[in-house]
C-alpha cells in the first residue's frame, strides 16, 4: 500500500528538464559561467599545452619563433628579392612578419582547437568539466605564442627605426579581436565535428594553406585591387575576416611611404561590423558544440 502511494506521488510530480537551457542566450550564459568556475582548470590546461609542446626541448619557447622566422626568410628572399614582390612594398620584412604573426595566431587557434577534444579523450572519459575549456585552452596557448612573436616584431621595428608610434595603432585591438572571435567560433565547431569525423583535421590543413595565400601577407592589397576586376569577388576577398585583420594589423604596425599601399574604405567600420557578426557566430558555434558534446565520451 505504501509503495502504491509512493508511486502515485512520483507520477504526480511534474517533469523537470535538466541540463543546459535550450535558449541560445540562456544556454550560452550558463555554460560560460561553468567555464568561469573552472578557470583554474583552464589555466592549468593552457600551461600543460605550452609545456607539452616544448617538452624535453633545450630551446623551449625559442621554437615558437622558428617557423614564422623561417617563413619570413623564405618569403623575403624568394618572393621579395627573386620574384621582386618587395619592389612595390616598403619595409617588406616588417610587412611580411606582421601578416605572418596574424595568420599564425589564427591557424594555431583553429588547428589546436580542432584536435583538442580528441587529444584530451582520456581526461574527458574520466572526469566531467565543461568541454569548452579544451578548445579555449588552445586559444590561450596560441595567444601566449602570439605575444612572444609580437614582442619580437616590435623589437624589430625599433631596431630598424620604424617603431609604430602613430595613430594607426587604434587598429591593433579590433584586428586581434576579430581573429579571436572567428578563430574560436571555427575551432569550437570543428573540435566537436572532429570527434565524429576524424577527416576534419586534414581538411583544416588544406583550408589554412588556402587562407595563407588568400590573405595579403606576401603581396599587397593594392595588387589585388589592380588585378581583381570583378566587384563582388573583390568584396568577398576584402571582407574576409582574416584579410581585414591582416590589413588592420599592417595599418597598426607597418610604417610605409604614403601612397604605396591602399587600404579598403572604412577599414575600422569593416572591422567593427566583422567583430559584431563574429560574436553572433561564436554564440552559434557554442550552441552547436553544446548539442554535439553529449556523445563525446561514447565516441571517444
Amino acid at each position: 500500500m505504501v509503495d502504491n502511494n509512493r508511486m502515485q506521488q512520483l507520477a504526480a510530480e511534474p517533469l523537470v528538464v535538466v541540463g543546459a537551457p535550450s535558449s541560445a542566450i540562456r544556454g550560452t550564459w550558463r555554460e560560460l559561467r561553468d567555464v568561469f568556475h573552472q578557470r583554474e582548470m583552464l589555466g592549468m590546461l593552457i600551461r600543460r599545452d605550452l609545456k607539452a609542446r616544448y617538452k624535453d626541448s633545450a630551446l623551449g619557447f625559442v621554437w615558437t619563433l622558428v617557423r614564422p622566422l623561417t617563413q619570413l626568410l623564405i618569403y623575403y628572399f624568394v618572393m621579395g628579392q627573386i620574384l621582386m614582390a618587395a619592389k612595390g612594398i616598403d619595409n617588406f620584412a616588417i610587412y611580411v612578419f606582421t601578416g605572418l604573426t596574424a595568420y599564425t595566431l589564427f591557424s594555431e587557434i583553429v588547428a589546436g582547437s580542432t584536435g583538442s577534444i580528441v587529444g584530451n579523450s582520456g581526461l574527458i572519459k574520466k572526469v566531467y568539466v565543461p568541454r569548452e575549456v579544451f578548445p579555449l585552452a588552445s586559444v590561450g596557448a596560441a595567444l601566449v605564442n602570439y605575444a612572444i612573436q609580437f614582442a619580437i616584431l616590435i623589437v624589430a621595428t625599433a631596431v630598424l627605426g620604424k617603431f609604430p608610434w602613430h595613430g594607426g595603432l587604434v587598429y591593433l585591438i579590433p584586428s586581434l579581436l576579430v581573429i579571436l572571435v572567428y578563430g574560436s567560433a571555427i575551432g569550437l565547431v570543428l573540435s566537436a565535428l572532429n570527434v565524429y569525423l576524424r577527416d576534419v583535421q586534414f581538411v583544416i590543413d588544406v583550408g589554412l594553406m588556402v587562407l595563407l595565400w588568400g590573405s595579403p601577407i606576401v603581396y599587397s592589397y593594392s595588387m589585388v585591387v589592380d588585378r581583381l576586376n570583378v566587384g563582388w569577388l573583390l568584396a568577398i576577398y576584402t571582407n574576409n575576416p582574416l584579410t581585414l585583420s591582416v590589413l588592420g594589423l599592417q595599418n597598426a604596425i607597418w610604417l610605409h611611404k604614403p601612397g604605396i599601399v591602399d587600404y579598403p574604405d572604412h577599414l575600422m567600420l569593416r572591422l567593427l561590423i566583422a567583430f559584431v557578426i563574429g560574436v553572433f557566430c561564436l554564440i552559434g558555434a557554442q550552441r552547436v558544440f553544446s548539442r554535439l558534446q553529449g556523445n563525446f565520451a561514447q565516441e571517444l
